[in-house]
């Protein structure tokens, strides 16, 4: 039988070699482009994730994403997974079953807030909002007036199905004067657009290491207001995730001295998103987003050249996730498949109602530059001649 083996695995069992991926342009709704020197900080030896000198670094990069988010809350840190994470965290950390949940829904994570909030068992009301459009603060207004017993709003900044941007200053405004706690979606507005939490009173906020922070998927920003830490710390009932319980994540990203453990934390992934918070802080934050904003208006004027429209109206649109309507008889999957095969560029595909009809295009982070706005302009050029 052991010979058989030997001989069943030499005959069937090609060897795998190591995998090289192409080198791709990134211009869809993320992964973005990242830059050079995050990812030579990946390269750099692993240490203990207890280790004194990590911890140091775990301190340095809490106060990044607070200069990121503009925020003093303490509780703020990155949870060792990707954005849909710390969704979950918020949402299963603060609210319980006798909660209800006023959700603003104009897209597909308005959507995913929904579910989450229908797992934990609370009570949703939703604020049916228009795809392709910003979040409408006087149905919210309606919406909160009509439900007295909410304790909580959430919404999405930044949608990243249809590259609609919300007022979340006024939203969040408006859940205060009802004496509701915010919690907010930055998955694709932190670094890319003016975001300021504390200004703003959010309580909850989260984000993604893979969209304007241009860093490598699998990390997500998060952040506490001191009265959103407060409910989870006084919870009554247990937090249903393990691994998301912020009591537990908080005591290992903050405190003097000895932390105590939790999990493994992704040490060499601290360090790319160590060193894309660095590199933000050295750009400058107000300078990031006008780039963002200036990178977009290139990539407009080239549209409007092509006689591509977008879908979201010019004061509603969000510059760093640009989508736009695909021309009467063109292929989307051809069009898409032909910038991947000629110009090793990906653009994205539009999601839900906007399937095989829109094109996502993203300008983030490091993507967010002119050779990339040439690029893409010139290769769809090409692709909708073809």
């Amino acid at each position: 039988m052991v010979i058989i083996s030997k001989i069943f695995l030499c005959e069937f069992i090609m060897p795998i070699q190591s995998f090289i991926p192409p080198q791709r342009t990134l211009m869809g709704p993320g992964p973005s482009d990242v830059s050079p020197r995050v990812l030579s900080a990946l390269a750099r030896p692993t240490i203990g994730h207890l280790d004194p000198t990590f911890i140091g670094m775990m301190d340095e990069v809490k106060s990044l994403l607070q200069y990121a988010f503009q925020t003093q809350n303490t509780y703020t840190l990155a949870i060792s997974a990707p954005g849909s994470a710390g969704m979950e965290a918020c949402f299963v950390n603060l609210l319980t079953p006798e909660d209800t949940v006023v959700v603003c829904k104009n897209g597909v994570f308005g959507a995913r807030m929904i579910e989450n909030v229908q797992r934990i068992g609370a009570k949703v009301v939703v604020v049916e909002g228009e795809w392709g459009r910003a979040v409408d603060p006087q149905a919210l207004e309606d919406t909160l007036k009509q439900t007295p017993q909410a304790k909580f709003v959430a919404f999405v900044h930044a949608e990243t199905s249809t590259g609609a941007l919300s007022d979340a200053k006024t939203l969040c405004e408006i859940a205060r004067n009802h004496q509701c706690l915010t919690i907010v979606d930055a998955v694709t507005s932190l670094a890319g657009v003016e975001l300021k939490v504390d200004d703003w009173g959010i309580d909850a906020i989260y984000s993604g290491s893979q969209k304007c922070l241009s860093c490598v998927p699998g990390m997500s920003p998060v952040s506490f207001s001191d009265q959103a830490a407060a409910l989870i710390k006084n919870r009554k009932s247990t937090v249903q995730s393990w691994f998301l319980d912020q009591s537990l994540v908080m005591d290992y990203w903050s405190g003097q001295g000895k932390r105590s453990y939790h999990h493994t934390a992704p040490v060499n992934s601290l360090y790319a998103l160590h060193e894309s918070l660095v590199m933000l802080q050295n750009e400058g934050l107000e300078n990031s987003w006008a780039r963002h904003r200036a990178q977009h208006n290139k990539l407009a004027s080239g549209f409007a050249d092509l006689g591509l429209e977008f879908i979201v109206p010019a004061q509603e649109r969000l510059p760093q996730l640009n989508a736009v309507h695909i021309p009467q008889g063109i292929d989307d999957a051809k069009v898409r498949q032909y910038l991947l095969n000629e110009y090793n560029l990906e653009i994205g595909a539009g999601l839900g109602g906007f399937s095989g009809t829109a094109w996502r295009i993203g300008l983030m982070g490091y993507a967010a530059r002119s050779e990339n706005v040439a690029l893409c302009l010139a290769a769809l050029k090409d692709a909708l001649n073809q």
